[in-house]
């Protein structure tokens, strides 16, 4: 008995602008984009393959196209009376590995007028970063009547452009994948006897590049990690502190000569003390130390990348922060350099948030002076974060089964776990060459880049992203997610007793709090566009006085307030301003 063919099926939208007398297809695509309504050309088809293993097998076999066009030439919408659809054909170049991806339509207008619509896409080794471009760009042309493939080189085309596939309509396709086996395993079989296919043919002319290029990915460091370098001319030391939820955290001291003004720097999620201190251009701890503050302390508290306290599986969220990491940090410092010293916080990201939470929650008493950069007490994010903040823990932790998401997968070796999304988001930031980058951008924010401006960093801290940003639990994610909803910082887990000595809502008491507070933000954060801004107004709304500020630097993102090579003149002086008049008491005029 034979068995039946097995088909699949899949839908594919794309769009584009095509226009007439025009040389080729990128003259052919500008000239209708320019046009606009009189040039936008899509379609949407249905391909159908009616035998996968005979279509696996054949290179020349074809599969069948069933849809519409839409065409602002031709009136409207047409029927495609007939269609055929080719996947990665061979194309006679003995000095290329180039394939095609053909269509070809027959379509038919109402008042019975017919066009013929060849398309082709341009699979070649041009490099890992092209792969989105080349499988999503079709160079198409418009024909008169019904044109063979035989008889295209003798026919007259009436219009030329390029089609592409959206993000959003590439998503749809994905999940209009059917087949018509007669068992759960036989579609099951089929649609991956075709994943394997389509992605096997693209490893084939892509692989040799990618393999090739894995070499580059590890570079000689041209500082090492954890470098303390960056700091001249004061005695450094390391200070391990045991919280009461049983984990080790360190503070590094940096100190010239006791001062009566003690500052603390908090670094965000995923990165560390390094972002303060780094060596290729003047950082904040040798900043403050030339500027009268002497005495610099950086907490690493749970979130930091110098511990590994993200790369197991973990519940924590920003109250442990709060609760334990925060109140032990500064109990200690305070015992090391005595009483009668005012103790001043700048912090970063989720370190300003766990701060203030801390501060705003009563579990941390005494502070001089805050310095709160991009986000605190109100988190605000851009509608495709707050997909990612939905979407991303289920996904990467239940599905992929990640323990954590690291900027770093790219350069793992071999078929290493998150290798392949780590190959996948860079398709989508052609803005630079550094894969780490690319996998910043996809963890925190939204943009090409979404955490810094390019410009604002040094050639050396651009390729050095890997080693100053690490791996992240997105159980972290759960809580900015919640916090989001709410519009405002609230406790994960109301009903957990280890949590009763904060506040449900940390704004409920926030009349308590009279520490003079500097809220700063670049006029670019794309992670916390405008968060600080809601929660000085919201603060400033609640309570009396002025004893909050609120200053925006100009062209500046989220990290490269702290990590830009022209800070010392753009961002640090209003800082140390700000700590000037707090320590004097002074208002701001």
């Amino acid at each position: 008995m034979n068995k039946m063919p097995v088909s699949i099926e899949f839908t594919e939208d794309m769009k584009g602008f095509v226009a007439a007398d025009v040389e080729d297809y990128e003259q052919g695509f500008k000239q209708g984009k320019k046009a606009r309504r009189h040039s936008r050309f899509m379609f949407h088809l249905t391909i159908k393959i009616p035998d996968v293993d005979f279509f696996i097998r054949d290179p020349e076999a074809r599969g069948t196209a069933e849809g519409y066009v839409e065409w602002a030439g031709a009136d409207g919408r047409l029927q495609v009376r007939d269609g055929v659809f080719n996947c990665f054909v061979d194309v006679d170049e003995p000095k290329e590995n180039i394939r095609h991806m053909k269509y070809r339509l027959f379509v038919e207008a109402k008042d019975g007028q017919k066009f013929t619509v060849s398309g082709h896409k341009i699979v070649k080794d041009d490099g890992a970063s092209n792969i989105w471009r080349d499988t999503s760009t079709l160079y198409t042309q418009i024909l008169d009547g019904h044109v063979a493939e035989d008889q295209e080189d003798d026919a007259k085309p009436l219009a030329l452009g390029i089609l592409r596939i959206k993000i959003a309509d590439f998503a749809r396709q994905l999940t209009t994948f059917r087949s018509n086996g007669a068992t759960v395993e036989e579609r099951v079989q089929a649609l991956a006897k075709f994943g394997r296919f389509f992605m096997g043919t693209l490893w084939e002319t892509y692989g040799p590049q990618l393999r090739s290029a894995e070499k580059d990915l590890w570079p000689l460091r041209e500082i090492p990690i954890y470098s303390l370098e960056g700091v001249k001319d004061a005695a450094i030391s390391t200070h391990y502190i045991a919280t009461k939820d049983n984990l080790q955290l360190s503070v590094l001291r940096f100190e010239r000569k006791p001062c009566d003004d003690v500052v603390v720097l908090l670094h965000g999620l995923s990165t560390s003390t390094d972002m303060f201190i780094m060596p290729e251009h003047e950082n904040l701890v040798s900043y403050l130390l030339d500027h009268g503050y002497t005495d610099v302390w950086s907490l690493d508290w749970r979130g930091s990348m110098r511990h590994n306290y993200d790369l197991f599986p973990n519940r924590y969220n920003f109250d442990d922060v709060a609760l334990y990491d925060h109140p032990a940090a500064f109990d200690h410092i305070r015992k090391t350099v005595g009483e009668g010293r005012r103790i001043h916080v700048i912090c970063h990201c989720v370190g300003s948030i766990t701060f203030m939470m801390s501060l705003f929650g009563g579990a941390v008493e005494g502070i001089t002076s805050v310095v709160s950069n991009s986000v605190s007490l109100t988190p605000r994010v851009t509608n495709w974060c707050k997909l990612k903040l939905k979407v991303a823990p289920f996904f990467v932790t239940y599905v992929l089964r990640f323990p954590y998401v690291s900027p770093k997968w790219a350069t793992f070796p071999g078929i290493a776990q998150g290798k392949f999304l780590a190959k996948l988001v860079s398709l989508f930031h052609p803005e630079c060459d550094v894969p780490a980058c690319h996998m910043v951008s996809f963890m925190w924010g939204s943009g090409r880049p979404g955490c810094y401006e390019h410009e604002n960093l040094t050639e050396t801290t651009h390729r050095r992203v890997g080693d100053l940003f690490g791996s992240v639990s997105l159980n972290f994610y759960r809580h900015v997610n919640k916090m989001v909803g709410n519009g405002k910082a609230v406790k994960m887990r109301p009903t957990d007793p280890r949590y009763d000595s904060l506040p449900n809502n940390y704004l409920e008491h926030a009349k308590r709090v009279q520490t003079p507070i500097l809220f700063i933000s670049g006029t670019n954060n794309r992670v916390f566009p405008g968060s600080n801004k809601v929660t000085y107004d919201t603060l400033t709304s609640l309570n009396s006085g002025n004893h909050y500020e609120y200053k925006e630097f100009e062209g500046y993102g989220h990290q490269d307030v702290f990590m830009g090579k022209s800070n010392d003149q753009d961002v640090f002086p209003a800082l140390t301003e700000f700590l000037d008049r707090a320590r004097l008491g002074v208002a701001a005029a």
